[in-house]
């Protein structure tokens, strides 16, 4: 690989790590009131819950039973949103895969600098397709959680 073609492929993996960067960011971005519902509303919840739990009359196993029936909601919640967030990251990073395999196959076949640009031009593609999709994802996750505005 000559000098240009190597300064070239840095300038392109600096751009593509930006690009992760920007989907990293709207995904915060979007998902911070979910999270914020999750980790403050149910868990204020769960703790309001599980107080009135200790009651001097009940049994400790009835007391471990009522907390535990507490934090049904909260973790319940939490694990929709990890199992969400989970397909969302194993999409992007399928999509991303691709790329890469479009990539090795044009290397082949047309050379570094093309080959380098259809790269850039799907990791766009499918990242931006990914911000794009966190609206959706976010509505899912309100409706499921019962989230009301």
């Amino acid at each position: 690989m000559n000098h240009i073609a190597a300064m070239e492929e840095k300038l392109v993996t600096e751009r593509l790590r930006s690009k992760l960067n920007d989907v990293n960011s709207a995904a915060k971005t979007h998902l911070d009131p979910i999270q914020d519902h999750v980790n403050f509303t149910l868990q204020k919840a769960y703790f309001k819950c599980a107080h009135e739990c200790f009651d001097r009359r009940r049994r400790q196993e009835e007391i471990g039973n009522c907390v535990e029936h507490c934090s049904v909601p909260a973790l319940t919640a939490q694990n929709v949103v990890e199992t969400e967030m989970a397909q969302f990251q194993e999409r992007l990073q399928r999509s991303l895969m691709v790329c890469q395999d479009r990539y090795e196959a044009a290397k082949l076949q047309t050379g570094q600098a093309n080959a380098m640009a259809e790269m850039e031009s799907c990791v766009n593609s499918s990242i931006n397709d990914s911000i794009k999709a966190l609206p959706y994802l976010v509505e899912k996750l309100r409706v499921s959680l019962g989230i009301r505005d």
